[in-house]
């Protein structure tokens, strides 16, 4: 490996990796893979995530209520995850937004706890984390009435088509691609991933969900898998996977303001 990978959005505190940790990340590190981002989408799972950042200078820290647990907000835990957001080692607030396609929880209350998100967030200066389901008309409604045309923001885990990321494009916002960039019958994310900028893409495995191909029947899916899916990119796009996995590393730095 000559070059360093970036996961920049994994799940180290759910069961499926948590208790092996140590292996995870001593496991990327072997496949290239020098940095990832944990995301702790509820309450319980921020302080541990915080834990992990401590103990493992790899990891970074993402922190957010997902819309999936948006009906079991409770009081002040969103003024806790504010103070959340101002720790040492969280570089974004996310993944928050909105899912039509499971509605775990109700619309309504989805959308109210999103937008709380976005006014509690907003004198942080973090990049945003976007989880967006079945739910694209509404999310980026929300961003833009909450002022953030033209300020990072990251479609994570993206699925949709070219027209669906030059949209994003236009407002400034960017798009993640994972594992299921390799899958067959991802040719709307195919596309998109062909025409995205080189010096806006990034990659996330999003474990330990959606192992990518040649891997998709091992679970769960880790950090370390996040090199077939450049690998998959950089034949998709006519690159080399040295410079892809280049660009894209120096990109997540840049984004999550990692590097001056």
């Amino acid at each position: 490996m000559t070059v360093a990978l970036f996961d920049t959005h994994c799940h180290l505190t759910f069961d499926d990796l948590y208790p092996g940790r140590r292996q995870v990340i001593a496991d990327a590190a072997a496949a290239g893979v020098t940095r990832m981002i944990t995301v702790a989408c509820v309450p319980s799972e921020w302080e541990p995530a915080l834990a992990l950042r401590n103990e493992f200078p790899a990891v970074w820290v993402a922190a957010s209520v997902h819309p999936h647990e948006a009906g079991k907000v409770g009081p002040g835990d969103l003024d806790e995850l504010a103070r959340i957001w101002r720790r040492p080692g969280v570089v974004a607030a996310g993944e928050m937004g909105l899912d039509y396609h499971y509605d775990f929880s109700p619309r309504q209350v989805q959308q109210s706890v999103f937008e709380q998100q976005l006014e509690l967030t907003a004198d942080t200066g973090l990049p945003l984390v976007i989880h967006c389901r079945k739910a694209h008309d509404d999310v980026v409604r929300l961003l833009e009435q909450h002022g953030y045309r033209g300020k990072p923001v990251v479609f994570h885990c993206f699925g949709g088509g070219s027209e669906e990321a030059a949209e994003l494009r236009s407002r400034g916002w960017w798009v993640s691609f994972s594992g299921i960039l390799t899958f067959k019958k991802a040719r709307d994310a195919q596309a998109a991933c062909a025409e995205t900028p080189v010096d806006q893409i990034l990659f996330e495995t999003d474990a330990p969900y959606l192992s990518p191909e040649p891997v998709r029947s091992k679970r769960p899916n880790e950090p370390a898998f996040v090199a077939h899916t450049v690998r998959f990119a950089a034949q998709l796009r006519g690159e080399t996977f040295d410079s892809l996995a280049a660009a894209s590393t120096a990109n997540a730095l840049r984004f999550f303001r990692l590097v001056k």
